[in-house]
């Protein structure tokens, strides 16, 4: 099963698992979006079903994989994909925009994770693959919401491998960094709506540094086949990054102990 399939990372990945003969359910929230899947499915020559899931609806996302389960069987692999953009700095954020931020990207996948953990544990055998983002080890000025709940999907996936581990479930998260997707079309800018407000020029800096970062970034097709093998490898490991921008990226975080480094990068992105 995998989420957020409507395009990018998450329609390669559904098309990439079918391509190597596994049974794939690709998942979105509105079906009638799953035209560009469909095609990508038909031009590689492989079937997938399609179904609906809002990963914030947890009742619903429950009845959709007891629904696949009982179709299909239990889920072997669990690929958590879906996830949304909330832009804005601290000061800019209501508890409403943090809430909705967290409830897509850490609530849903929490919930949906959990569902799949009984079966998986009982056969002991699994895997369940995450997609965070750089976002998710190094804090991004102006991705407040989004930083914080990739960061906290990063802990609990974390927190959970060891103890899945011991039966038999392989825990993994995968870290884009820039992917030509449609994340800055879909980006809530919401909070730059204010006028007079002092960030504006700030924000409006980071955005236009971002956007040339996502225009040059790797293909989805490039960071699916990452997802890919973190789901089939025979050789599974926790965290993995789709291309040497992300390993670089990525290592600035986890080799600063200090958090200077970190600090200084991001600065620059706001001059």
């Amino acid at each position: 099963m995998v989420t957020g399939t409507s395009s990018g990372i998450g329609l390669h990945t559904a098309v990439g698992l079918a391509h190597r003969g596994l049974r794939v359910v690709a998942t979105m929230r509105d079906t009638s979006r799953s035209d560009a899947l469909r095609a990508e499915a038909e031009r590689q020559g492989v079937e997938l079903a399609v179904r609906a899931l809002d990963v914030t609806e947890h009742d619903r996302a429950r009845a959709c994989l007891d629904e696949v389960t009982a179709e299909f069987g239990a889920v072997d692999i669990l690929v958590n994909n879906a996830g949304s953009a909330t832009f804005g700095t601290l000061e800019q954020l209501s508890d409403a925009a943090l809430r909705k931020q967290l409830d897509v990207n850490f609530l849903g996948v929490a919930a949906l994770t959990r569902h799949v953990l009984p079966s998986m544990r009982r056969s002991g055998a699994g895997r369940i693959v995450t997609v965070t983002s750089n976002g998710g080890v190094v804090g991004e000025p102006f991705l407040d919401a989004y930083c914080a709940s990739k960061f906290a999907v990063e802990g609990l996936m974390q927190s959970v491998a060891p103890v899945a581990a011991r039966f038999g479930v392989t825990v993994s998260v995968v870290e884009p960094a820039s992917v030509v997707t449609n994340m800055m079309e879909n980006l809530d800018t919401e909070a730059l709506g204010v006028p007079d407000d002092p960030y504006r020029d700030l924000a409006e800096t980071f955005l236009h540094a971002a956007g040339g970062q996502m225009v040059n970034g790797q293909a989805a097709e490039e960071a699916a086949a990452v997802v890919v093998e973190a789901a089939t490898t025979d050789t599974p490991r926790f965290r993995w990054q789709t291309s040497r921008a992300a390993v670089d990226f990525v290592g600035l975080s986890l080799a600063d102990l200090d958090g200077g480094t970190v600090l200084e990068a991001m600065s620059a992105w706001l001059d």
